[in-house]
């Protein structure tokens, strides 16, 4: 009797174990799948090995160029400077003097006229399609080349990635709002809000590796690269006519979408490459991760964007000036230099036209330029004055 009862016993608890080992074997073999499934951090992943359907970013540079096109056919320096340009034989296409513009691009006076944002005419003459044009507006030949050099490099990454739409929703609407966020720190000179939606990109790739920290390999060496990019851009908006504001607001657009949009990457092979009893256990417990982890976290991003979207709207339409209760926030948008200067008050200058010469001479620093012309626009009267008083 008393072999039979331990028999009994051996073979009770032999039974309430087994399950617990299954239960356990599965998890542990979930989690292998997860490991097995990681895949290297997208700059470290040849473009070749993914999707070759890139259309939307190529677009977005496509329309850069062109609208950096037309604002030098726009500027013309070569007529409206009469020849007192950068790279002489671009003729048409020549660039205004480094003096004037140190990231080799138009004259103040062209973005202002082509649709960068301006305080004047953004509140004052309620210009506010400025916002939609101003992000795709490049400050100078330098600033183009960096922006989408980086545009292309995480762009065509993410959306090989993540796919052609996702991808496009982030970009535009991180781009719309960076530009409204600068609208809301907008001086009395000419800036452009391009680099927001970059900045809005490298934000969505921070959040996505966030998001899916363990499905990525060399996570570090890409938090690394991305936090490079960034540094890279938040300087150089320190230069005038770039607005640094519409980066932190693509920045914070594109980390919020990024938890909104961005799925975990191909999750999905592992419901098409494991089959069988023992592995559709495990992938139960993948897909209950997956819905666990996902919704919550996307509905309270979404939330907290939608609010943010919405204050920053209602403070452009009633014209609050955050210059007013910032005295310093300026610097974070412009650094005076002896190269180039911050101001953003208009100068008043005196011109003396004596046989076909033109005299500019500014009362403030009583610094004077004497040109071999006499003719010139009010618009570049007031450039060049600008350029000697500051």
């Amino acid at each position: 009797m008393a072999d039979n009862s331990k028999l009994q016993t051996h073979l009770e608890i032999k039974q309430q174990c087994a399950p617990m080992a299954s239960t356990f074997s599965t998890e542990m073999m979930a989690d292998e799948l997860l490991k097995d499934d990681r895949v290297p951090f997208p700059f470290f992943r040849p473009l070749s090995q993914k999707r070759a359907n890139t259309w939307i970013i190529s677009l977005f540079v496509i329309l850069h160029l062109g609208a950096f096109t037309v604002t030098m056919i726009v500027n013309d320096c070569w007529e409206n400077s009469h020849g007192d340009c950068a790279l002489k034989p671009l003729r048409r296409f020549s660039f205004q003097p480094l003096s004037e513009n140190p990231l080799l691009g138009p004259s103040a006076s062209t973005l202002e006229e082509i649709g960068a944002l301006q305080k004047t005419l953004l509140t004052n003459n309620q210009q506010l399609w400025r916002i939609f044009t101003s992000p795709w507006l490049h400050a100078g030949l330098f600033h183009l080349i960096i922006n989408l050099s980086s545009v292309i490099f995480v762009g065509l990454h993410l959306e090989q990635e993540f796919g052609s739409f996702r991808i496009g929703v982030i970009y535009i609407l991180s781009a719309i709002t960076g530009s409204l966020v600068a609208s809301l720190f907008v001086q009395d000179r000419p800036s452009v809000c391009s680099s927001g939606a970059l900045v809005g990109l490298l934000g969505t790739l921070l959040s996505g590796l966030i998001r899916n920290w363990k499905s990525y390999t060399n996570k570090f060496s890409g938090l690394v690269a991305t936090m490079t990019i960034l540094m890279t851009n938040l300087v150089l908006g320190l230069i005038p006519y770039i607005n640094n504001f519409a980066n932190i607001g693509g920045f914070m657009s594109g980390f919020l979408l990024g938890f909104v949009l961005l799925f975990k990457p191909q999750q999905e092979k592992l419901a098409r490459n494991k089959g069988g009893l023992f592995e559709f256990d495990a992938k139960d417990i993948v897909k209950c991760r997956k819905s666990l982890d996902k919704p919550v976290q996307r509905v309270a991003a979404l939330v907290i964007f939608a609010f943010l979207l919405a204050g920053i709207i209602m403070a452009v339409l009633h014209g609050i000036d955050i210059n007013k209760y910032c005295s310093w926030c300026h610097y974070f948008d412009c650094i005076p230099s002896k190269w180039w200067s911050c101001t953003d008050k208009p100068f008043h200058c005196e011109k003396l036209v004596y046989s076909e010469h033109l005299t500019l001479s500014c009362p403030n620093t009583g610094r004077f330029r004497v040109f071999p012309f006499a003719n010139i626009s009010e618009a570049r009267f007031q450039d060049i004055c600008n350029l000697i008083c500051s």
